[in-house]
């Protein structure tokens, strides 16, 4: 679609191109579906590789996200943490 389109012209135009991505812009996931700019659904069976294996937004993971993010959202590598460690 041109919406579908639009999208993929950006990103080749401002993106990194260490990838090759299949011509299909999504822009939602719930659990094991995600679905593209034009409403079709489509299952997840790539899992972002493994990152996501759990699903598309789970609620454990989304509070545990936000619970972090009232703390703090990010630090650079520059610095030590109080969590990396632990992992």
């Amino acid at each position: 679609s041109d919406a579908s389109q639009a999208y993929i012209d950006l990103e080749d135009k401002y993106g990194a191109h260490n990838y090759h991505p299949l011509p299909v812009v999504l822009t939602k996931g719930v659990g094991t579906k995600v679905w593209d700019v034009d409403g079709n659904e489509y299952f997840d069976f790539l899992s972002a590789y493994s990152a996501v294996n759990q699903g598309h937004c789970h609620p454990k993971i989304i509070n545990a996200l936000v619970e972090q993010a009232h703390k703090m959202t990010l630090t650079s590598r520059a610095f030590h943490n109080d969590c990396l460690g632990h992992y």
